[in-house]
């Protein structure tokens, strides 16, 4: 008897099967009884956004815009080509101030960004006392602007004032420019809140002798690329965002010999060496332009729903699309799980903070936790929760680094191009690794660990692209049971 004549058409001849979706539970319970299932990897898309997901898919430039966006990210090269003040490079005037994340005012400010703003002010001389810095900014007197909107990032506060050297990064491929501050180094420090002398003496050394030192020699090396230096990193077990001790190394190497030739005190050359040599955080700051030069490619898309921003203020989380301009959509930010330094605890955290997602953004950070299995020790975990990270994002990506590869996972290009629509249907956030500032003012670092952005800035951005979208499909149930040639 053929299978097709078995009674029930053979359905009963084998062990049956149940294939499940959705909630785990139903799944659990089969198994609990001894039942064979078969678990598809399927969850109901985010509340709320089924019918923005259906009109986005509708677009017709929706598939060529995120070719093109994830294309320019993969195809983006830059470059350090200078050193100078941020009034120069940015055009800052004395009364300005550029933060990390989405637009703030002092009132809703956390307490690290608002002890960085106190720390400037000083450093700038324009307060003298952290009251008449406090005074200053609670008037109005200074203004806030979010660092990405001058093409600039920061990590944690962010805090760029005029007179700090900026790092200029160019994509020499699509020709963006992108800016960041010089690392401070860990412990007491600006961009973790903190303020005092010992804070502005640094800043002001960076300024006189660090900044200058490094432009000098950045002109005998000529442009040096980032990309090839990142790329080193990663096979030698950074990831590009909390895991820079390679990557330093990689850039110390760069400068070392064209910076003992230069015209300068022995003693300034030497301090310069060993204030790299000893911050393992130091290359962060020219890893972080890089990204944004590489993802500020992909802007002005029209019908992207790829990511070009992840920021945070302490505040608020916020995301930018490809597709939907300068618009920031925001939620409030998470208190990041991670390991505490001394006696700090969980009590003492602010809320996420920095531009340093651009990372993740870009397709390195958390999106490449598997090349920096030591990583887990910093925030906190196992080797293969450093791994399963890393699998996970693919799950949410348009593509995989050519330049960026993974040797435990047989050298597989990073997972690159966070989809917003696949963040939705998939409610699989993305992975970020980040520091965590003390909520106090001039408390600084209490640990590191994982953060989970929120779901609804994504859910935002996808409903505004649907807004923005040709020919938007007003019912997504449309033509559901209707006949074959039959109109819906």
């Amino acid at each position: 008897m053929t299978r097709a004549h078995a009674p029930l058409g053979g359905l009963l001849d084998e062990a049956p099967a149940v294939a499940t979706a959705g909630a785990e539970r139903f799944d659990a319970a089969l198994a609990g009884q001894g039942a064979t299932s078969l678990r598809a990897q399927w969850r109901p898309p985010v509340d709320g956004t089924a019918e923005a997901l259906a009109t986005v898919a509708g677009d017709p430039r929706l598939s060529e815009a995120n070719a093109q966006a994830v294309g320019r990210l993969l195809t983006s090269r830059p470059h350090l080509v200078g050193i100078e003040t941020a009034r120069d490079a940015l055009d800052l005037d004395d009364r300005t101030l550029l933060h990390a994340g989405p637009p703030i005012d002092w009132a809703h400010a956390s307490g690290p960004m608002r002890g960085a703003i106190i720390g400037a002010l000083l450093y700038e001389g324009v307060a003298d006392d952290p009251e008449a810095a406090e005074r200053m900014a609670a008037n109005g007197e200074i203004a806030l602007e979010p660092a990405h909107h001058r093409g600039a990032v920061g990590p944690m506060a962010g805090i760029v004032a005029p007179s700090m050297p900026v790092f200029t990064l160019r994509d020499e491929e699509h020709g963006t420019v992108a800016r960041c501050t010089l690392n401070e180094g860990l412990g007491k420090v600006l961009r973790y809140g903190a303020f005092g002398d010992e804070v502005t003496e640094r800043l002001q050394w960076m300024e006189r002798v660090l900044g200058p030192l490094l432009a000098r020699t950045l002109e005998r090396t000529g442009p040096i690329d980032v990309r090839a230096l990142l790329a080193q990193a990663l096979q030698m077990g950074d990831e590009g965002h909390n895991r820079h001790r390679a990557g330093t190394s990689l850039f110390l190497r760069e400068f070392v010999s064209d910076l003992i030739e230069i015209d300068a005190p022995v003693a300034d050359i030497a301090a310069v060496t060993r204030f790299i040599n000893a911050n393992d955080h130091f290359f962060l700051n020219v890893v972080m332009p890089a990204a944004k030069a590489a993802t500020d490619s992909a802007r002005g898309l029209a019908g992207s729903s790829m990511l070009v921003a992840m920021a945070r203020n302490g505040t608020e989380f916020g995301v930018q699309l490809a597709g939907t301009g300068d618009t920031w959509f925001t939620a409030p930010a998470s208190v990041p799980d991670g390991l505490y330094l001394g006696e700090y605890g969980p009590e003492d955290a602010n809320p996420d903070i920095g531009d340093s997602t651009i990372t993740e953004s870009c397709g390195i950070g958390g999106f490449a936790m598997a090349a920096a299995p030591a990583i887990v020790r910093f925030v906190g975990g196992e080797v293969a929760d450093a791994l399963r990270f890393t699998r996970r994002m693919y799950e949410i990506t348009l593509a995989e680094s050519t330049a960026y590869q993974i040797p435990i996972l047989g050298f597989r290009g990073t997972p690159t191009g966070i989809d917003a629509t696949l963040v939705c249907r998939t409610g699989i956030v993305p992975a970020v690794n980040t520091g965590i500032a003390g909520k106090e003012p001039g408390t600084g670092q209490v640990g590191a660990g994982l953060v989970e952005p929120p779901l609804s800035c994504f859910a935002d951005a996808v409903r505004e692209l649907a807004a923005r979208a040709e020919s938007p499909v007003t019912d997504p149930l449309a033509g559901v049971g209707a006949a074959p040639g039959e109109a819906p």
